[in-house]
């Protein structure tokens, strides 16, 4: 799996979630949907992939994912942001997989000391 990103879409991301959120994976999370085939894609910021987690080919910052979750996504697909709708866009040549990108932030909370 690829997965490239504009350089909008990255400045974005550094914005919101700071240069330090270089680690992300991608799911189709079905929470809330009631059924396990009707996931929405989106992006979870992580501390560190799982053991069982495989890496796209990023060319930026590092996108992991389930195998499990191989079937829902293409091979190769684009990340854009769009300033006007203040959204995260993610598309393939075969699809647009949503203009609403959600990023949640699940990485551990840093203790200041």
């Amino acid at each position: 799996m690829i997965i490239q990103w504009s350089e909008q879409a990255i400045a974005e991301v550094q914005t919101r979630f700071g240069e330090d959120a270089l680690t992300w994976k991608l799911v189709s999370d079905s929470e809330g949907c009631g059924c396990s085939m009707n996931g929405v894609a989106t992006l979870w910021a992580i501390d560190a992939p799982l053991d069982d987690d495989l890496p796209t080919q990023s060319n930026r910052l590092a996108v992991w994912y389930e195998k499990r979750h191989e079937v829902f996504f293409d091979d190769v697909m684009r990340m854009t942001y769009d300033p006007d709708k203040r959204a995260f866009k993610l598309a393939s040549d075969g699809q647009i997989y949503t203009n609403r990108l959600m990023l949640i932030d699940k990485r551990t909370a840093k203790t200041l000391i």
